[in-house]
């Protein structure tokens, strides 16, 4: 009785912590009270190769003097020999990678299609929630401290391609608002690495993206978004933290940088149903890029659930995980 009494309080403690010190891009999109810890179907520490499962497995590598933490999925196909497409799912500002899994629903599309889901933790007061990326200008703990996120996603893929059986030429990044920001910056500087990225209700929040190679990029952002605006700017729902002036790139911006760099046909092939409109752009070498706009959208990861009620409701017209995949699907690293 007595514990959970308190629970209300410290749930209100850390909700405060967050307006405090996360300074991304908006309300948190996964709970602050996300469960820590992770229910596997198989078990919590890698068994031998030889023995391995399908299901989550929690692990932990050393980044940059730190202790970083991330779940991996493993599909019902994988059998240790094989190799399979690798899909990284980064959390948005104030969430982990517990309730981005079960906020997309990536795994059981891994499930589906055969591919492998890695979900990273961000940094954070707390070790296990109320964590960030650090996305050039956004957001908290982890631009605060400058936290060399790029280095230890690199250090993650590379984990994993030695754990398990990595398809070198189909290793792809997505993430909703700060970690849709994120997936940007690895495709600005780890373009040798991912073939295609999918920022959700993210923002490129840099004039010195320099890719070494093309990547292909599928982007998807609500006209209604108050978080991250479509149109740019600073968002009614984004807190300032230790950046009073930040604003954030439109989506236009982000767009016109990659169809560029890609060397896409600047006039796209429109499909419009219902409030999903979706503008396509060929680029050279097999590379594309594709923006879909949720007419009226919000702050929210389409088809996915919503995690809190104060959070916007992501419309049911379309299902950004099924989408990322055939995107993913069709462009492999050339």
């Amino acid at each position: 009785m007595q514990r959970q009494a308190l629970l209300p309080a410290r749930r209100a403690l850390l909700a405060g912590l967050f307006l405090l010190l996360a300074g991304c891009g908006g309300l948190p999109e996964t709970l602050a009270d996300t469960p820590s810890d992770v229910t596997a179907t198989a078990a919590t520490e890698r068994p031998a190769a030889s023995r391995m499962l399908s299901g989550d497995y929690e692990r932990a590598i050393q980044s940059d003097g730190r202790t970083r933490t991330y779940i991996v999925h493993l599909p019902p196909v994988y059998d240790s020999v094989t190799p399979l497409p690798l899909v990284v799912v980064l959390h948005g500002g104030g969430g982990n990678a517990a309730g981005t899994e079960k906020q997309t629903g990536m795994s059981a599309k891994a499930d589906q299609a055969g591919f492998i889901a890695v979900y990273p933790n961000g940094t954070g007061p707390l070790d296990d929630r109320l964590l960030t990326w650090n996305t050039w200008n956004c957001c908290g703990y982890a631009e605060q401290r400058n936290v060399d996120d790029v280095a230890f996603i690199r250090a993650l893929v590379a984990q994993l391609a030695r754990d398990e059986r990595i398809d070198p030429a189909r290793i792809f990044a997505t993430g909703l608002s700060n970690g849709g920001m994120m997936s940007y910056r690895l495709a600005c500087e780890a373009a040798d690495l991912f073939a295609a990225i999918a920022p959700v209700s993210g923002a490129l929040n840099t004039d010195a993206c320099a890719p070494a190679q093309p990547v292909s990029v599928i982007a998807f952002h609500g006209t209604a978004d108050q978080n991250v605006p479509y149109n740019g700017g600073r968002g009614t729902k984004s807190f300032p933290g230790t950046r009073p002036n930040r604003d954030d790139q439109p989506v236009s911006y982000a767009i016109g940088f990659w169809t560029a760099f890609d060397q896409c046909d600047p006039t796209p092939q429109r499909t419009q149903t219902g409030s999903i409109a979706r503008d396509d752009y060929t680029g050279a070498s097999g590379t594309a890029v594709t923006l879909v706009t949720i007419n009226g959208g919000g702050h929210a990861w389409p088809g996915g659930q919503r995690l809190a009620a104060f959070l916007d409701a992501p419309t049911q017209e379309i299902s950004a995980t099924d989408a990322i995949w055939d995107f993913f699907a069709q462009h492999p690293k050339s």
